[in-house]
């Protein structure tokens, strides 16, 4: 009966339910993840050599294949040379859970390689920037607009068709013309963060916006409302938990721009620490770094989604 009652159609779980399905939802991978690093049997393509022995070639920390380890091996052992020792392990790109742990202690604590090259927290700090600026500017125009298109037809149709066109245009398209217009600095990284987030924008808030009750509508006009004051006091009123709603989904997707934005012009940001670090295949601090954007957004989202039920206790489907 109980499992029934969980597989149900649009089953309602008790807070327990959810607290516990949702840490089983990150267990789940990292116990994954767990399993094909620190047990041999099921994935270690390379060996990983830990006392070259007498293979001149061979190195502390070097990786290689299986089977010219083992040929390395027989080598020196017919030949009466010391042996090389080594273990199986997976790929560098595959860095342990402890050794991604440690990189986010590290990668704090540890100065930077070169003087001049700024810490983890100074780059991501950088990044929170653009991400704040890029968004702010898209909802300072794309708030207001999304709303008129869905509250005024004529204002509709002489934008969405414009918008749905624009909006299938990879924003990294124009990263060479926001460089030679804005220059090399943060200017063409901001702008590619509006332009991807602003066209989207228009459009969902214009959707949310048209899916006010009507009936709410027509009685403001009956009761003579005038075209600001029912702005003001109908629409904006009426869709301010889903337009919140989705200002938190449409700041999720400028997260995804920003990798791509901070690698026009001047390489910044958490951009730079992750491409400094995959040069020198100091993988476990990219993952740290990777790991570190998915924890401020969705500890951002989790927060806005806090806030939301506080603003819009009313709100029956502000649901986490």
């Amino acid at each position: 009966m109980r499992r029934k009652k969980y597989f149900a159609v649009h089953a309602e779980l008790s807070p327990r339910a959810k607290t516990l399905l949702g840490i089983f939802s990150f267990v789940l991978p990292v116990l994954v993840w767990c399993i094909v690093s620190y047990v041999p049997a099921v994935w270690h393509p390379l060996v990983v050599v830990s006392d070259p022995g007498s293979v001149s070639y061979f190195q502390v920390d070097m990786r290689v294949d299986p089977g010219t380890f083992a040929q390395e091996t027989a080598t020196a052992a017919a030949e009466n040379r010391a042996l090389p020792v080594g273990k199986p392990a997976n790929p560098v790109y595959l860095p342990a859970p402890d050794e991604v742990l440690k990189a986010f202690y590290t990668a704090f604590t540890t100065p930077p390689a070169s003087r001049d090259s700024p810490w983890l927290h100074q780059s991501f700090w950088h990044s929170i920037q653009i991400i704040f600026w890029g968004f702010t500017i898209s909802s300072v125009f794309g708030v207001p607009l999304g709303i008129l298109c869905g509250t005024y037809t004529p204002i509709s149709r002489v934008t969405e068709p414009f918008v749905e066109f624009f909006r299938y245009l990879p924003a990294p398209a124009f990263g060479a013309l926001a460089v030679a217009v804005l220059g090399i600095y943060d200017g063409p990284k901001i702008a590619i963060i509006v332009i991807g987030t602003f066209f989207q924008q228009v459009l969902i808030i214009a959707n949310t916006t048209r899916k006010l009750d009507g009936a709410l509508v027509e009685a403001a006009l009956t009761l003579g409302t005038k075209n600001v004051q029912l702005l003001r006091r109908v629409v904006i009123p009426g869709i301010l938990p889903d337009l919140f709603r989705d200002q938190r989904i449409l700041l999720g997707w400028a997260w995804t721009y920003l990798i791509v934005a901070e690698l026009i012009g001047t390489t910044s940001g958490i951009t730079w620490f992750i491409t400094q670090q995959a040069r020198y295949q100091h993988f476990p601090n990219v993952y740290a770094a990777i790991f570190m954007i998915g924890i401020i957004g969705l500890g951002t989202d989790l927060v806005l989604a806090y806030m939301g039920k506080r603003f819009f206790p009313w709100d029956s489907n502000g649901k986490v």
